[in-house]
């Protein structure tokens, strides 16, 4: 069977993208390979080369899918939030995000994925959107909405990194979930639970 009649037009990219994101989390990015994939996908050596010029853009579309997903997880968590913890749910959203699968995470955010693709900027724009709408929403008259949005984004993103790197139960007693909202809600409201959200 050749690669044209296992699959029809437009699913090989998309079987890849699923079979590369699968090996990367089993393996980490080292066992990522373009012939790698071609023996998972059941097809030829070459044909992943017709989609991607090589590793580099594979890595890339890989991480532009994961910002698709990133930032449907965060509206997800907006959505299902209680009224004025939605800031809370969306850094919650965002740690859970990276502890179920880190080396995705740490694709998305690793150096080599700040170049100039399209789709991958637009992914990363979305996902950062739902954040920054949220805080427009919430802002109070004059406030920088931008630099709240990157003050949460941190906090986030740094909790997210503490869990991965193993530290945060050098400092917290507790399960994943009671150590993300603790941390969350004292960071975001000044650490008390009943206080405005901001």
């Amino acid at each position: 069977m050749t690669d044209s009649q296992a699959y029809h037009h437009g699913t090989l990219r998309r079987a890849l993208l699923n079979d590369a994101a699968a090996l990367l989390n089993e393996g980490g990015q080292d066992e990522l390979s373009l012939r790698a994939l071609a023996r998972r996908a059941g097809v030829s050596p070459r044909a992943p080369y017709r989609h991607f010029a090589d590793k580099e853009a594979l890595l890339t579309a890989l991480a532009a899918q994961a910002f698709v997903a990133f930032g449907h997880a965060l509206a997800a968590a907006d959505a299902a939030a209680e009224p004025g913890r939605e800031l809370e749910a969306q850094a919650i959203a965002y740690v859970r995000f990276a502890l179920a699968a880190p080396a995705r995470f740490q694709l998305m955010f690793g150096p080599r994925r700040y170049q100039a693709d399209d789709e991958l900027v637009a992914a990363k724009r979305a996902a950062f959107g739902v954040l920054q709408a949220r805080v427009d929403l919430n802002a109070e008259p004059g406030e920088d909405g931008r630099a709240r949005a990157v003050g949460c984004w941190s906090l986030a993103h740094g909790l997210a990194v503490l869990f991965l790197d193993g530290r945060i139960r050098d400092e917290l007693d507790g399960d994943d979930d009671d150590i993300m909202r603790r941390v969350v809600r004292a960071t975001l409201r000044g650490g008390s639970p009943d206080a405005a959200a901001g």
